[in-house]
């Protein structure tokens, strides 16, 4: 089997087991990644397959939505790729890739030397920006309404110093997700392609957060908490 043989066939699987699921992190979302993903990578010296791979089982089985299990969403990956007959070291990088490329997992404290490739930076970029601008606007609210959160308390403020258990366990207001993940992503990308596309993405939504503060509290509009460019 080739390697676009390989693709596809990721690809109908990836469709298939995310039928049906949430809004923000259904198939559509791993397809944008995937395009966004080759869009860094003609920039990157990476192994193409490994990115494609990376970015098409990212999400095949997110801990959010199978009682914070981590460990589902890598098994899943090796099982199928091992049995599509996909070489050992290509399939160990997809699932080192899915273990490591969440935000959540960067505010743990690793021991050890935590791992690093230009495949992964490449994959991790790619899904951040899903995260930002007007498609992450859009998934965060999607999702806020998913658990039934409210929109924006004044009364609760963002914490920015969680912990990986903290945010985990979260149930704050949507408008908190922005100062406590979407707005620190811009300064975490790790490829100038990345980079350029996060910021235009960012002063996006430093516009709609401002425009939402205006449509709270008209008669008084409320200052950003805390916010840095």
């Amino acid at each position: 089997m080739n390697d676009a043989e390989i693709v596809d066939q990721t690809i109908a699987f990836v469709k298939e087991t995310l039928r049906g699921a949430e809004g923000g992190h259904d198939w559509f979302h791993i397809q944008r990644v995937f395009k966004n993903t080759l869009l860094i990578a003609k920039e990157e010296n990476v192994d193409v397959l490994v990115v494609s791979l990376g970015a098409l089982l990212h999400d095949i089985a997110d801990a959010k939505f199978h009682q914070g299990d981590e460990k589902i969403g890598p098994q899943l990956a090796s099982s199928f790729l091992r049995e599509l007959g996909v070489k050992k070291k290509i399939v160990n990088h997809v699932v080192k890739i899915i273990e490591n490329i969440s935000f959540k997992n960067n505010l743990k404290k690793k021991r050890g030397r935590p791992f690093k490739s230009n495949e992964l930076q490449v994959v991790q970029d790619a899904d951040r920006l899903d995260a930002i601008g007007a498609i992450g606007i859009a998934r965060a609210f999607n999702y806020g309404g998913f658990k039934n959160r409210e929109l924006y308390n004044p009364k609760i403020a963002p914490n920015l110093k969680m912990t990986k258990e903290e945010y985990k366990k979260s149930t704050a207001p949507t408008i908190n997700h922005f100062y406590e993940k979407l707005l620190l992503l811009k300064d975490q990308m790790n490829t100038d392609t990345g980079k350029r596309l996060a910021q235009e993405r960012h002063d996006y939504m430093m516009g709609f957060l401002e425009q939402f503060y205006k449509e709270w509290n008209p008669l008084s509009p409320l200052a950003n908490p805390d916010v840095t460019d």
